[in-house]
């Protein structure tokens, strides 16, 4: 299709007006079915900027060949010292947001590079801003390709919205100040927090897929990346009580029983260490006031249940 037809095309298009925002570390393996999973949305995006975060693979020859034939795909190679982190990925949208100033658009949303969505994904989440205008950050439910199967993660929660496949308001996201940069990641959690502070509400859609392709290194470290999970909610002022139920509801699972002491562990390292929190203290209030609201409506479950009544 040549340029300007795609571009006639997207005008003719009926809907809202997104951009996407994708960080790529050397994703050579997994890329294309992105790429073809969004150039197969019923709604295109305005803008697409790929940042390509230092890759040494094949990664940015294959995002140059697809963003000379697509003109609102916007390629761009950030350049660091070896090595990947969560700071540099949000880093690395960070730079590539230059590309967006000159769009118009009413949603702005990331997508990983190793995830596909369905053809009508980010349409369908438009359909849910326009349904509630109180809406501020929405997206799917991510699938875990499992020896070649597709199963619901656990972690699925439609108070959570995965970054995997997201869109946010731009009210919402200029609100927020957009993804912080984070030591221990976390930027999604942060996002909808600082959404719900500004009295916005944060939904994901269990029917809506987001597919995801690569096995993570955290699934090679499970250890290590727990006991960072464990930091994580500490600098993010996580209620201790809420840390202590939630390992402990994850005890009675027995695959995960080392996995959540060493998650507790790296919350108490926090303490130990005394390590500065990465957000405001209005932050830590509102995330646990949210948290014990939690820990209530957990107890009373379980009083049900021992009750016989559930």
């Amino acid at each position: 299709m040549d340029i300007t037809r795609q571009t006639a095309l997207r005008r003719e298009q009926k809907g809202g007006t997104y951009v996407l925002m994708t960080a790529a570390y050397n994703e050579e393996a997994h890329i294309e079915k992105t790429l073809q999973s969004v150039l197969a949305q019923t709604l295109l995006p305005q803008r697409w900027v790929i940042v390509s975060d230092n890759s040494n693979d094949g990664t940015d020859e294959i995002i140059k060949r697809y963003a000379k034939r697509y003109d609102f795909i916007r390629f761009l190679r950030v350049t660091r010292l070896p090595g990947h982190s969560f700071v540099s990925k949000v880093e690395a949208l960070h730079s590539g947001a230059k590309f967006l100033d000159d769009v118009s658009y009413e949603y702005i949303g990331n997508i990983d590079a190793d995830i596909s969505v369905e053809a009508t994904y980010f349409a369908d989440l438009i359909g849910q801003f326009e349904q509630h205008s109180a809406l501020g950050v929405t997206g799917g439910f991510v699938y875990e390709d499992i020896e070649g199967q597709f199963a619901s993660r656990k972690i699925n929660d439609i108070r959570n919205v995965a970054h995997a496949a997201q869109l946010v308001r731009r009210a919402c996201y200029e609100a927020i100040g957009g993804y912080k940069v984070l030591k221990y990641g976390g930027e999604d959690w942060h996002a909808q927090t600082c959404a719900r502070m500004g009295g916005w509400d944060v939904q994901a859609i269990p029917s809506l897929h987001i597919f995801h392709h690569r096995r993570t290194g955290a699934a090679d470290r499970p250890y290590r990346d727990r006991f960072r999970l464990g930091r994580l909610d500490y600098s993010f002022g996580s209620d201790p009580m809420f840390e202590i139920a939630k390992c402990l509801k994850r005890l009675r699972e027995a695959p995960y029983v080392l996995g959540a002491m060493t998650r507790l562990a790296g919350f108490v390292w926090g303490y130990i260490s005394r390590e500065q929190k990465a957000v405001s203290d209005d932050f830590v209030a509102f995330l646990r006031k949210e948290q014990r609201s939690r820990v209530k409506s957990l107890f009373r479950a379980d009083r049900r249940t021992i009750g016989g009544v559930s």
